[in-house]
């Protein structure tokens, strides 16, 4: 399955460097979470709109689920399910990466 994270620029650069990455969504790190937030590709301007519209530059990380080294699931939040991983992101499960501007 595709799955699809939004992560801040600079904080998706500093992964790169480390060789994982560990934000779970703006201002939380996987640590105090427990997961990595992630979403459909239905799900992805909703979740941009909602908690990043301010947020400045972006990057879309498009992940291969069955390249993830940690465990994921589909869990339900409200009336929808949300992909969640339960660990780091590997680098080699993102597929692509896209710069999603901030909306104005």
């Amino acid at each position: 399955m595709i799955i699809f994270h939004l992560a801040l620029a600079d904080q998706w650069a500093a992964a790169v460097q480390a060789g994982e990455y560990r934000i779970s969504t703006r201002g939380a790190s996987l640590d105090e979470v427990g997961f990595i937030h992630a979403a459909t590709e239905v799900q992805v301007d909703d979740v941009q709109a909602r908690f990043y519209a301010d947020a400045g530059d972006l990057v879309l990380l498009t992940i291969d689920t069955d390249r993830l080294s940690s465990p994921w699931q589909l869990d339900p939040v409200g009336q929808e399910d949300f992909p969640h991983i339960y660990g780091p992101l590997n680098l080699d499960a993102v597929v692509d990466t896209g710069v999603k501007g901030s909306i104005s």
